[in-house]
């Protein structure tokens, strides 16, 4: 038998243990908030506190289980989502929201906020739109707007597994081992109709259901998760391992009892130290409180979990190039079939599941599949986490329903779009790419599409693991091609002549439009290339690289034809074929670009705007070096 403590017995320590603590100080620890420094802000804030002599904590031990801890207990949290307005500070019970903390900010907090009730207004979030500071989360519609599961308990202290328990933690682990056999645990989770929340969207519980019933009788079975997160800008699974790792824990016990697996893997790329501290951490504390091990929950059901760094090649996100990665060999994508549920790690059924999947089972377990069902839409239930990024007020971690639409994301949870220097334009919306290097864009006429599975699929776009890149009207969307064509022809772990070979003549392609050598001709044999890479490849890394290009040829081809035809980026980005221009709002007349242009193509009279013949300039830059206000572009 395992020396398993009853949950309720571990809920009940931590709320004794912190039942006569006079306040709680939420500290984000995230990894956006700890480089901005965050770990120096509760430093500061310690000392500060200790100097009015406060008792402080920041870490409940085993001896306040029976003796409270009475003072104020400074813990971290996970990511709390507003990463550009990090460091957060929670103030509790009151409440308080304080964004940017810096470490000299903690003595007015100590002084003025906790010992006289006054509120730091310099600390608040400020409403872009109405300029209002909001003291408290449920003011801020970067929240309010969002609709959390998977997210939720990413506020208590990650290395607590007692908290973890208190807020209803393995408590559907439990349910499953003791009370359900295999097949009403994969019929349950069908019945949520959860679907892979790593960009594939296929339905979690059938492929449970077809590991289950696998050809392959052999008994030994694993449990994957999938935690090589590699999209530029995606950090919802870091986020989620970082924050409430004991979710993602329970929910491979849930998956193992689901296919009969004793053994399970967390797969991490090792850019992600924190995450994988957390994870070790989380797998230590659950053995030590027996809920992970042998005879679980007074059953015959055993289960091991061991954490796995991967060297951070993104074909190690394709589940058979990971697995391959995890025995040793080098990662590169097999064939399919046989599929991993029939021969997958080291030839044995083995079910893959990303980290946000795996990390909504135990909701599911818990409070049913009907619940779970009752958000989102009929055929994409449930939330899912993005990184929203880019040319957008709000940017950050949030969580929705499916079937949320863009325009809710964009402007209500994101503040709307901003332009370059930061300012809101409200309507400068350009396009949203969404799935990273293998998804698609969306465009203006989109904004009230659902974003779900089958909606985007029709698009020509994916949800993948959850990047949103918001842009404006001053972004080329050839340039935005060529970055992601970049990145997927880095990654290609070069097996498959299609991948290797042909995402470079893309590359090649985009090099010549964008540099102005591009014709008519040369679309033609980019979107043909595109298209047999995206037939040909060999994994869904070389199938899906085309995405971004495609998509942006279907969308924006008159940019494309303005590039090739006229020879002039419309956005001014490609150096090669902008127009030299002044902006006259900009311009204040001082004459130093003229005396500076070695040619004469600058014309103009002293404190008026002036102006550049593009037929004259040569692109030198120097007029460009000269101007003090920013006004000359295109050069």
């Amino acid at each position: 038998m395992s020396n398993l403590i009853p949950l309720e017995q571990l809920a009940e320590q931590f709320q004794t243990s912190t039942s006569k603590i006079k306040r709680r100080i939420v500290i984000c620890g995230g990894t956006g908030c700890i480089a901005n420094g965050s770990m120096q802000v509760r430093d500061a804030l310690i000392e500060e506190l200790k100097k009015v002599g406060e008792d402080v904590t920041v870490e409940i031990a085993d001896g306040d289980l029976e003796h409270p801890f009475e003072g104020t207990y400074v813990s971290k949290s996970g990511c709390q989502g507003f990463c550009q307005m990090g460091p957060l500070m929670r103030i509790e019970p009151e409440g308080i929201f304080y964004t940017k903390v810096k470490p000299e900010d903690a003595a007015d907090i100590v002084q003025k906020t906790l010992q006289n009730g006054e509120l730091l207004e310099r600390l608040a979030y400020v409403d872009p739109a109405t300029k209002k500071a909001c003291m408290k989360e449920d003011e801020i519609g970067f929240y309010t707007e969002q609709y959390r599961i998977c997210l939720k308990d990413c506020t208590i202290e990650p290395e607590n597994v007692r908290e973890y328990v208190a807020c209803g933690g393995y408590l559907g682990a439990r349910k499953a081992i003791t009370t359900m056999t295999p097949a009403e645990i994969c019929e349950e989770v069908l019945k949520s109709g959860l679907r892979g929340r790593g960009g594939g969207g296929f339905p979690t519980g059938l492929k449970w259901k077809f590991t289950l019933n696998s050809a392959n009788k052999d008994p030994k079975r694993y449990v994957i998760c999938n935690g090589d997160e590699g999209d530029p800008g995606a950090f919802m699974d870091r986020s989620v391992m970082e924050g409430n790792p004991h979710s993602v824990l329970e929910g491979m016990m849930i998956a193992g009892k689901a296919i009969g697996a004793d053994e399970g893997v967390v797969y991490v790329r090792a850019e992600y130290p924190l995450a994988v501290a957390r994870m070790r951490r989380a797998v230590e504390d659950a053995e030590k409180f027996g809920l992970l091990g042998d005879n679980l929950f007074g059953t015959d059901f055993s289960f091991r979990i061991r954490i796995m760094e991967g060297a951070g090649a993104f074909v190690c996100g394709e589940e058979t190039a990971l697995m391959r990665s995890v025995e040793g060999n080098r990662g590169m994508p097999m064939p399919k079939p046989p599929f991993p549920a029939v021969s997958g790690l080291y030839g044995k059924p083995t079910v893959i599941n990303n980290v946000e999947t795996l990390a909504s089972v135990p909701y599911i377990l818990r409070e049913g599949a009907e619940k779970y069902a009752s958000v989102g839409t009929e055929k994409s239930p449930g939330t899912k986490t993005f990184a929203l990024t880019g040319h957008v007020a709000n940017t950050g971690l949030i969580e929705v329903p499916c079937g949320t639409t863009l325009r809710h994301i964009v402007y209500d949870i994101g503040g709307g779009t901003i332009d370059n220097d930061g300012k809101i334009t409200g309507e400068d919306f350009k396009s949203v790419q969404i799935g990273g290097p293998s998804g698609g864009c969306l465009t203006p006429d989109m904004l009230d599409m659902p974003l779900d599975f089958d909606s985007l699929q029709k698009v020509g776009a994916i949800v993948g693991s959850g990047g949103l890149v918001v842009m404006n009207n001053q972004t080329c969307m050839v340039k935005v091609a060529r970055f992601f064509m970049q990145f997927t022809q880095n990654e290609s772990c070069g097996k498959c002549t299609p991948c290797r070979e042909g995402t470079k003549q893309i590359l090649s392609l985009l090099d010549d439009i964008i540099e102005g050598r591009g014709t008519l001709e040369t679309l033609d044999l980019l979107e043909e290339t595109a298209k047999a890479v995206q037939l040909g490849s060999l994994c869904a890394l070389g199938k899906t690289a085309p995405n971004p290009v495609l998509s942006t040829l279907r969308y924006f081809r008159d940019e494309y034809i303005s590039h090739v035809v006229n020879k002039i980026c419309p956005t001014g980005e490609c150096s090669a074929l902008a127009r030299p221009e002044i902006d006259p709002e900009k311009c204040k007349g001082c004459t130093l670009c003229s005396k500076r242009c070695p040619v004469g193509a600058i014309t103009g009279t002293v404190r008026e705007p002036h102006v550049i013949d593009a037929d004259k300039c040569i692109k030198c830059g120097a007029c460009k070096t000269a101007c003090k206000f920013g006004a000359v572009k295109g050069i």
